[in-house]
């Protein structure tokens, strides 16, 4: 079959080019949590998050985009078929994003339900650097 290949794509470091899409969003939340460790460090969070506070819909989407992650292995083991984890590298970054967007991570008047995001960013950030691992991509800290 005919493959074709946009090279000025490929070389592009914008979110039209899911690569850097994908790595920029584990960049982010890196930064995210780099960012957080200094701003909070004068506060007091709780030494294990309570996950339970993640009630947002946006929060509860991006668990069930990480969850996918063993299901989809599976599949693109059985069907030969890596593509399903490019698209599921996509779609989790992207989830990543909407949650961000409409949740605040840190806020020092509410150190419970901080610590609980910060939670769900390292998760989000595990989840994506094993992502690009299986497909043989960097997942840098900075970018």
């Amino acid at each position: 079959s005919k493959i074709t290949l946009d090279l000025d794509l490929a070389k592009e470091q914008s979110d039209k080019n899911p690569v850097f899409y994908v790595q920029y969003a584990h960049a982010r939340i890196a930064s995210i949590l780099r960012k957080a460790s200094e701003a909070l460090a004068a506060v007091e969070l709780p030494s294990v998050p309570d996950v339970q506070l993640l009630r947002h819909p946006a929060e509860l989407a991006l668990i069930r985009k990480m969850l996918e992650l063993p299901v989809v292995i599976d599949q693109a083991v059985r069907d030969l078929a890596p593509h399903h984890l490019t698209y599921y590298a996509q779609d989790l970054a992207s989830t990543f994003s909407l949650f961000y967007r409409d949740c605040k991570v840190v806020d020092a008047d509410a150190p419970a339900l901080t610590a609980a995001r910060l939670q769900l960013c390292r998760a989000a950030k595990i989840t994506l650097a094993r992502t690009l691992e299986l497909m043989g991509m960097s997942a840098p800290e900075s970018m």
